[in-house]
């Protein structure tokens, strides 16, 4: 297990196979292990992965004041900023990033603001815009507390997580913060920022957000391409992780990656 001190707190990350860099940045419930069937096929084609827990997630500390910064404006760009230090540390000058969900935000922000880095941003699964503040669709969209959910996803928070995390990690997530905030958000402005080639990723069937939102998020893109994924759920990596690593693979290989 490899560690290291980013704004002094203790981040989990690991490194697998050689080549072109891909920064994997996991959704807001998850960790380092909910990529275990994606970046097998990224490394046998000869790229190179590195993935983290971001402060708060799976093997990574926490710190004091975890619940006072996630749900301070401070979320965003200090996700950005651990980004930006990590790559540093590893010597890494340019590379592409996916990330999921809540972890597709902290890859456009990041591409909007370090456009030298970044050679190539894909996204699945991500909010582009809200109709109603995140507090309350949240509220709607996770009814259950933890003891309530069902045992197959309580078992993989306490493994994603910890068991003595899983529960307060959750009960807390499923309510408000996070990248995605509590008022209303908004990722439009970011996303015409971003000028390198980026493909969005998008579900039929997510559970939480309409695929009218891959389209707007594609639209606003400099650069975007958009495939949507037919019969799929919102954890796409999930529910269709052969099609997402073929969409993937297709993509950088368009763009002579």
């Amino acid at each position: 297990m490899s560690f290291v001190a980013i704004n002094g707190i203790k981040l989990y990350y690991e490194i697998h196979g050689d080549g072109d860099p891909i920064v994997l940045l996991h959704h807001g419930f998850g960790c380092t292990k909910m990529w275990n069937n994606i970046y097998p096929a990224l490394v046998d084609h000869g790229y190179r992965v590195i993935m983290y827990d971001r402060r708060g997630y799976g093997n990574s500390e926490a710190g004091r004041d975890f619940k006072a910064f996630y749900v301070s404006d401070k979320f965003r760009p200090e996700s950005v900023r651990e980004l930006e230090l990590l790559v540093t540390y590893l010597g890494i000058n340019s590379f592409h990033v996916i990330g999921q969900c809540e972890g597709g935000v902290v890859a456009v922000d990041y591409a909007a603001t370090y456009h030298e880095r970044v050679k190539s941003v894909i996204t699945s699964s991500t909010q582009c815009y809200s109709h109603t503040p995140m507090a309350a669709f949240n509220e709607s969209k996770f009814p259950h507390v933890f003891q309530d959910l069902e045992p197959d996803l309580k078992e993989k928070l306490i493994l994603w997580h910890g068991a003595e995390r899983a529960e307060p990690f959750y009960n807390q997530f499923r309510r408000f913060g996070g990248a995605y905030g509590r008022e209303f958000f908004d990722l439009r402005p970011m996303l015409s920022r971003v000028a390198c080639p980026a493909l969005v990723l998008y579900p039929d069937r997510s559970f939480l957000f309409d695929v009218e939102q891959g389209v707007a998020f594609y639209r606003h893109l400099t650069a975007g391409e958009l495939a949507v994924l037919p019969k799929c759920g919102h954890n796409t990596y999930e529910h269709q992780p052969r099609e997402y690593v073929h969409q993937v693979l297709a993509f950088l290989e368009r763009h002579g990656f």
